[in-house]
């Protein structure tokens, strides 16, 4: 008896399956709800400093290597009062300032020019690369050498941080540019420099805004080595001084100091971005 093919055919459940839809925190790629973004923004901030005022009132650490956020507080009007958190704080900036705009000055057209040309490419790649993979503090020796004890040294050593990994980085983001659109622009009558201007700086903008995001804050680590290099002021030359002394609640000033510094630069760079770069913001 030929068993009929119906038979052979899968069995299916007389219910549908159910399909489970992620909920608004699990969705892949998607933006959540604005109260739901601003509560766990609080939250990052709030549940640490929770945690470390419950550890530091519990006294589960010695306060000498844990201080809690009232003496820290403390500390910091302390420093205010004087004046000495000011100094510290405007040198730093400074010091990361010009070095972080001099940086990003020279290796952002550096940067697109290494990765439109492929000449310029393979002239200044391989050296890039290998400067890449040199720490900067290894260069204080021969900065101090050349350039004596001043600011000079310090500058050049944010400078030298930041300036390999920030052009490399743009010239990455310019192989992203399609080719169909260099040679749209060339149909349409526009020559090289048009090109570079008009067409692959705007399109990469906003990665080299991402690029130097980031770079900023590896600027900011440069800062405490290269004020290790006889600073009378600043944030790095504060908290190696307190480190030197045992005083934590100055390192603790002094690293959060910094760290809201850096925050509010990187909102200022998101905030560049969606003002210089409205066309790429909605099109993410």
């Amino acid at each position: 008896m030929n068993p009929s093919s119906d038979s052979f055919a899968p069995q299916t459940s007389a219910k549908p399956g159910r399909t489970l839809r992620p909920t608004v925190f699990w969705r892949i790629a998607e933006d959540i709800p604005k109260p739901l973004n601003w509560s766990l923004m609080i939250a990052s901030i709030a549940l640490p400093l929770l945690l470390w005022w419950v550890v530091t009132a519990l006294q589960l650490v010695d306060p000498k290597f844990l201080p809690s956020p009232g003496t820290v507080l403390a500390t910091f009007q302390r420093l205010i009062s004087t004046g000495e958190l000011q100094k510290d704080t405007i040198a730093s900036l400074w010091r990361v300032g010009v070095g972080f705009s001099l940086a990003a000055l020279f290796s952002i057209p550096i940067g697109v020019l290494m990765g439109s040309f492929a000449s310029i490419r393979a002239l200044l790649e391989p050296a890039f690369g290998l400067m890449r993979y040199m720490p900067a503090p290894a260069f204080i020796p021969l900065l101090i050498i050349y350039l004596g004890i001043d600011e000079a040294p310090k500058i050049a050593l944010i400078f030298i941080g930041v300036f390999f990994f920030n052009a490399l980085m743009a010239m990455d983001t310019v192989k992203f540019v399609p080719k169909d659109l260099i040679e749209s622009t060339y149909m349409l009558g526009g020559d090289r420099w048009q090109t570079l201007t008009q067409v692959i700086f705007p399109h990469v903008l906003p990665g080299i805004i991402d690029a130097c995001r980031i770079n900023l804050a590896a600027a900011w680590q440069l800062v405490i080595v290269a004020e290790l290099i006889a600073a009378n002021e600043g944030l790095g030359r504060r908290i190696s001084y307190a480190g030197r002394f045992f005083k934590t609640d100055e390192i603790f000033v002094g690293l959060i100091v910094i760290g809201v510094i850096g925050m509010s630069l990187d909102l200022f760079f998101q905030y560049l971005l969606r003002v210089s770069c409205r066309w790429s913001s909605q099109r993410r």
